[in-house]
């Protein structure tokens, strides 16, 4: 057995992508998937679709690389967190909600507030939230009460996979605990925090839960037919796609920091207990003794990836769009007047009501200004996420970035000035594939712990260190930052209550 096969299944790209045993990447195939807007907030996805293209990204990648797929050792899947996969009692698909949804706000504002917030935050470590899985089913029950009964099934995105290619409903604790779903720091299903979202019915909907590396089953006779994976492979029940790109980066011990600029902006610093802060997002476990200790929200390079779609590519002008706003970001001097930009287009971490925008426009600005105000603006969000967790108590000395930010050749060197840590990107870039691959590798016997997959299939590519003289200028913006939002609350709420 020479090889591992990670899948990485975010909101919209689906990745296959193999391994050898040493962590080289010997191929990879991704495929994209349609996003559906029904209505304004609602954020939902084709659950066909995303099978389809998974077991057709698997196929491509063993086809590129040329093995016999009787080599690999086994499969891992890494999926975004929260969001909702309902099936039926057949097992058919019902509903696909993913993490970038808000129709529940109202809900997640009301289940907050409270007494009820901070039991929900005593026991799972997180406080209700849009996107969240349980408030989604809790606003599917309240909202739409026949297909909440129809449901059988209550999956996150990899879960749904893992049904796929072993035919076993199963979910795993990273995931699990990502979403406030179990109870912490024992990683658990509880009936009374069921009951404080209004879901003790729901119990029974919930999948076997697992550990990560725990082989759920193997790859049956139509899913190999489909994937061309040999039938019989092992497939783990895998992880919360933060916590494999925390590993797969090289971030496992203690005390080290990951820091993912992807669809979300990812901050976490692993610990051997949980941080028990109301201020701290969301605690994920991942095995006895590993939390990831993460504050998120979706305010990242999905701004870049928005800015590209509506305002680069839309003309066809440039064939490499994001290297060309790579090369304005790099040709423009930083200056104290540069525009300012808020990073929420889908909400913010503070609020739902938050709203993305460039302030300070002059008419000297150029459309390089405009986008070193949003590599800035992204950063600025990262920033104040890693403060909250400094102030819980979390302690780390310097940076591992990952997500398709840390390809840019520009954006690592802004966090690492405007965060004032040495920042060091992964080799790998596939860093949700390769962790999913350490977790298969570690259910199929052939690596002996996360510790030994990290230390051999991981390493550095590039370090970057902070600019001093930088320093206060960076400050200075940041405080404007944050001083912005705070003055345009009041707009952004009566915007939304238009």
């Amino acid at each position: 057995m020479r090889y591992l096969l990670g899948l990485d299944a975010g909101n919209t790209v689906i990745k296959a992508v193999l391994f050898d045993l040493d962590g080289k990447q010997i191929a990879m195939h991704a495929l994209d998937g349609q996003t559906a807007i029904p209505e304004p907030g609602f954020v939902e996805r084709d659950l066909n679709e995303l099978w389809r293209n998974a077991h057709q990204a698997i196929r491509a990648c063993i086809d590129k690389a040329g093995i016999d797929a009787r080599d690999i050792a086994g499969v891992g899947c890494a999926g975004h967190g929260n969001g909702l996969y309902l099936l039926d009692s057949d097992c058919e698909p019902l509903l696909g909600i993913q993490s970038l949804d808000s129709r529940a706000a109202r809900l997640a504002d009301e289940l907050a507030a409270g007494e009820t917030g901070d039991q929900l935050q005593q026991i799972c470590l997180q406080k209700p939230w849009p996107s969240q899985t349980p408030t989604l089913l809790a606003w599917v029950k309240r909202e739409k009460p026949e297909l909440y009964a129809r449901a059988a099934a209550v999956l996150l995105c990899k879960d749904f996979l893992t049904y796929k290619l072993t035919g076993r409903l199963v979910s795993d604790v990273s995931d699990m605990s990502g979403c406030g779903l179990v109870r912490m720091p024992d990683c658990v299903y509880d009936r009374d925090l069921l009951r404080l979202y209004g879901l003790e019915d729901s119990f029974d909907k919930l999948p076997d839960l697992l550990e990560p590396s725990d082989v759920v089953g193997h790859v049956t006779a139509e899913a190999s037919v489909l994937t061309g994976l040999n039938e019989g492979t092992p497939v783990v029940a895998g992880f919360f796609d933060v916590v494999a790109c925390a590993l797969g980066s090289g971030v496992v011990a203690n005390g080290q920091a990951s820091v993912i600029v992807g669809t979300w902006s990812i901050n976490q610093v692993v610990s051997a207990e949980p941080v028990a802060a109301s201020v701290v997002f969301m605690v994920s476990g991942f095995g006895k003794g590993r939390y990831l200790n993460i504050e998120s929200s979706a305010t990242s390079a999905a701004n870049l990836e928005w800015y590209v779609r509506e305002f680069i590519e839309r003309s066809g002008h440039h064939e490499d769009p994001f290297g060309y706003c790579n090369q304005l970001v790099a040709e423009t001097e930083p200056a104290p007047d540069d525009p300012m930009y808020h990073p929420f287009l889908y909400g913010a971490r503070l609020g739902s009501e938050m709203r993305a925008g460039f302030y300070g426009i002059a008419g000297w600005h150029t459309e390089g200004h405009m986008l070193r105000a949003l590599y800035e603006g992204v950063m600025f969000e990262h920033r104040r996420h890693i403060e909250v967790l400094t102030a819980a108590g979390v302690r780390f000395d310097d940076v591992i970035l990952s997500g398709g930010g840390a390809r840019s050749q520009v954006w690592p060197q802004i966090f690492a000035d405007g965060l004032g840590k040495p920042v060091t990107i992964a080799a790998c870039q596939e860093t949700g594939a390769l962790g999913a691959a350490i977790a298969a590798g570690c259910g199929a016997g052939v690596v002996a712990s996360y510790e030994a997959g990290v230390e051999k299939m991981t390493r550095a590519k590039k370090s970057f260190t902070p600019n001093r003289d930088l320093r206060k200028h960076y400050d200075r913006r940041y405080e404007l930052f944050i001083e912005l939002g705070a003055d345009l609350r009041r707009f952004w709420s009566k915007l939304r209550d238009a």
